[in-house]
């Protein structure tokens, strides 16, 4: 979850109740015939990424997730990761749409770098990560454990479809990640569906940390903005071609807090009182209470989405998209 390379970590746009999601998982892997048949039955595939391109020459069975995107899709696809990336700015321990499924994974703690004996000591098949690998020279030192895939696009935030149709092909699942991208998507269209008073206005994204820290996504082809722009909102032009330029998380101080001004306003305030913010209480989304506080979880499902954090993520966000939209 990032929004600068703190609040990623601390909270970038990283809720309340959950509620099960829509796409339904698939019953873990467990070694079966049926688990057997798929790997025999696996095609090679080459998954092109920002640092080049990965061949899978046989189904993976022990992947290490760095990647909460990657974690999520893996367990709604059922191939449990043999390790994954814990958040450690999350009290929660695992996200609340994950339960339970990650019990029998080894939890693995990164700060400021990634412990490559760690992972070397899980002897995966493959490695999954995102943002984390900021370097081809850090890319690099994971490759050498086992074949590693990262960032799918240039994006800070990869689009959810394309993680979820790449894992997909990684794990011969092409079809299963077809029907959950495609049970997603109808979830999110029916929002739209419901919500028609939200196309054509304007929204933002933001993160506070306290202090005078503020970041805003700016970028339209980022994942997190995907959901968004599935609604028919849109991003205020001071955002995306004015004195915000586009191409990420864009750091804002309190006099430029004008940039936030917007139909619908969601954001992570870390815990810090909105009273500190100063000039929020003039926003139109705020008068107009359209605009909704996330806690931690519920920024983390919108800002790094996936397959199993949206139906959160929407459930957290839909009284300011209602206010929105009357």
């Amino acid at each position: 979850m990032r929004f600068g390379r703190l609040t990623l970590i601390a909270a970038l746009l990283g809720a309340a109740a959950w509620t099960t999601p829509v796409a339904a998982s698939a019953p873990p892997t467990d070694g079966t015939a049926a688990d057997a048949t798929a790997a025999d039955s696996f095609t090679p595939v080459t998954i092109e990424h920002r640092y080049g391109s990965t061949e899978i020459s046989e189904r993976p069975e022990r992947i290490v997730s760095l990647d909460g995107q990657w974690t999520d899709t893996l367990v709604a696809l059922g191939a449990l990761p043999v390790g994954y990336l814990a958040d450690t700015y999350y009290d929660g321990d695992v996200y609340p749409w994950l339960g339970d499924s990650l019990a029998d994974s080894a939890r693995l703690e990164f700060t400021d770098s990634i412990s490559y004996e760690q992972v070397a000591a899980l002897e995966p098949d493959l490695i999954v990560i995102s943002w984390r690998a900021e370097d081809e020279g850090m890319y690099d030192s994971l490759a050498a454990i086992a074949p590693t895939i990262t960032s799918l696009s240039d994006a800070v935030v990869d689009p959810w479809q394309d993680i979820t149709a790449a894992a997909g092909q990684i794990l011969g699942e092409e079809e299963h990640a077809a029907q959950l991208i495609d049970e997603v998507e109808q979830q999110i269209a029916g929002v739209a569906t419901e919500l028609p008073g939200l196309a054509g206005k304007t929204f933002a994204f933001a993160n506070y940390l306290p202090g005078d820290q503020i970041y805003v996504l700016t970028d339209p082809a980022d994942g997190a903005i995907a959901f968004f722009l599935a609604l028919g909102l849109e991003l205020p032009e001071s955002l995306v071609g004015g004195e915000a330029p586009a191409g990420g998380r864009y750091e804002i101080s309190f006099e430029q807090i004008s940039l936030l001004d917007s139909d619908v306003l969601i954001m992570l305030t870390n815990g810090a009182d909105t009273s500190d913010i100063t000039g929020f209480d003039q926003l139109p989304a705020v008068q107009d209470d359209a605009y909704i506080l996330l806690d931690y979880a519920g920024a983390t499902a919108l800002n790094v989405p996936s397959a199993l954090s949206l139906s959160y993520g929407i459930d957290a966000v839909m009284p300011a998209l209602e206010a929105a939209a009357s």
